[in-house]
């Protein structure tokens, strides 16, 4: 595994963390953390690339040949993301399905998938994935919002390489990966 190219240094006491944060853990000062660079001297692997789309059928075909079958739907436990999820129907999220949440910063994208997953958590495995925030932090969002964080998976993680691994040992039904622009690989350089 490649080792980070960048660390984050508090410029009020000097502590260092491989994942920036709003708050320093150590002298609790906020926004406080530069990026730095780390040089490594190795040489990084190259990319296998490549993608996913479902299966590696290659031929074209017409769309009206296509054999489709009912999804598995389930509800986010907020009617008006149901809505938006399923059209009108307001049946939710499909099942295997991938869902883009953006906007700009504050507007409560993080707020949305905590209620979200943590309404999903009461009757499936979920797991939330933070780049951003700490274990702490999106606690005491959960706790404010009045989830049931009993059953609230939580990981800190921007490694793809090591999410991928937690996904395949933990098997979550439903993830939260907040935000995906702090998600890297460490087989690009």
């Amino acid at each position: 595994m490649a080792k980070p190219t960048s660390q984050y240094r508090c410029r009020e006491c000097g502590a260092t963390y491989k994942k920036w944060s709003g708050q320093c853990m150590d002298c609790k000062a906020w926004n406080s953390l530069d990026e730095e660079a780390i040089s490594h001297s190795k040489e990084s692997k190259p990319s296998r690339g490549g993608g996913y789309a479902g299966t590696a059928n290659r031929d074209i075909v017409t769309l009206d040949k296509v054999e489709t079958q009912e999804k598995i739907t389930y509800s986010t436990g907020l009617g008006e993301f149901d809505r938006a999820l399923g059209s009108n129907s307001g049946k939710g999220v499909v099942k295997g399905s991938v869902v883009l949440i953006g906007g700009d910063p504050g507007i409560g994208k993080s707020t949305l998938l905590l209620q979200t997953l943590g309404n999903l958590s009461a009757r499936m495995k979920t797991l939330y994935i933070s780049g951003e925030e700490s274990a702490e932090q999106v606690s005491l969002r959960g706790q404010r919002l009045g989830q049931d964080l009993s059953q609230f998976a939580f990981l800190s993680e921007t490694e793809i390489e090591t999410i991928l691994a937690t996904l395949q040992q933990f098997k979550p039904d439903a993830v939260v990966i907040d935000s995906i622009q702090t998600i890297f690989t460490s087989t690009l350089s």
